[in-house]
């Protein structure tokens, strides 16, 4: 039965994808007659598929994370690279560009990092011995990588050029908070687990104190920052981009993000007072000033 289910969510999964690429190539730059959003978003796809493969034979999900930063970067380099073939560079971008490999490679090393002292991610214990189960997850991670980074990617090949502006400084600033603020929060809560002291206890301090999950609020803020700076150069269909900051959002707070981490705080601290309090007191997402 899940075969079954599995093998119904590949093609629907490479539906979206399409889709998406169709929309956001309207206006766009060409290479050699295919549109490079287009092509970019089926190399977001290819990468998965080519690292799946020894992902899938040694059983191993330690290079998941690191895969998804080097896709985000690969295609940003690429968007960037072919676009000036049709359509000339401009500072809009190069900035979006940077902003979004900045991130990448801040995020990626980090969660390289993690993995590899904690051994594993136990949320793949059950997908990885199933062939179309394990294939999905790397299949859901291109569409990840093309929803969340379509503003980036449209407002780079986009045939529209138009210099920096208010949206370009807003949105830069917009980025810079919550990049800073997911670097800390990350940061924070590395050493708080390091500390031996703290073994077995949830962090609350810093600005976990203000927020249960401050860096996914700074994840989403950053990528809303992306999509304020590239929406001068959004015409017709290319505004599905603007998905890009909704689709973070809605994967961190209602998916993948916040759901299965506090099923997991659940299960460890439920019950507590002092973690019952913490709860009542501190919001979820957007921190308390």
């Amino acid at each position: 039965m899940k075969n079954r289910g599995s093998l119904i969510i590949f093609p629907i999964l490479i539906l979206i994808g399409w889709l998406v690429a169709l929309a956001g190539s309207q206006n766009g730059a060409t290479l050699g007659g295919l549109p490079v959003f287009a092509i970019v978003v089926a190399l977001a796809f290819l990468v998965q598929w080519l690292v799946f493969i020894p992902a899938f034979i040694f059983q191993t999900e330690k290079f998941f994370d690191i895969t998804g930063s080097i896709t985000y970067i690969t295609v940003t380099g690429v968007a960037l690279c072919y676009s000036r073939y049709s359509v000339p560079l401009d500072a809009r971008s190069v900035l979006v560009a940077a902003l979004v490999i900045i991130w990448a490679i801040r995020l990626g090393t980090f969660l390289f990092s993690r993995i590899q002292k904690a051994g594993k991610d136990d949320r793949f214990d059950e997908i990885k011995p199933n062939f179309l189960r394990f294939l999905n997850v790397w299949t859901i991670q291109g569409l990840w990588v093309t929803f969340t980074a379509a503003a980036a990617l449209v407002a780079i090949t986009s045939s529209t050029r138009k210099d920096l502006d208010a949206f370009a400084i807003v949105g830069a600033l917009v980025w810079l908070i919550g990049f800073v603020i997911e670097v800390v929060a990350d940061a924070q809560k590395s050493r708080f687990n390091a500390d031996p002291a703290n073994k077995g206890k949830f962090i609350r301090t810093g600005l976990w104190s203000r927020s249960r999950h401050p860096n996914y609020f700074g994840e989403i803020v950053l990528w809303i920052g992306i999509a304020i700076i590239a929406i001068p150069v959004l015409q017709g269909w290319q505004w599905v981009a603007m998905i890009s900051p909704v689709f973070v959002a809605i994967l961190l707070t209602r998916i993948s993000g916040i759901p299965l981490l506090q099923k997991k705080a659940e299960a460890k601290w439920g019950g507590q007072a002092d973690y019952e309090e913490y709860k009542k007191n501190t919001p979820v997402l957007i921190p308390r000033l």
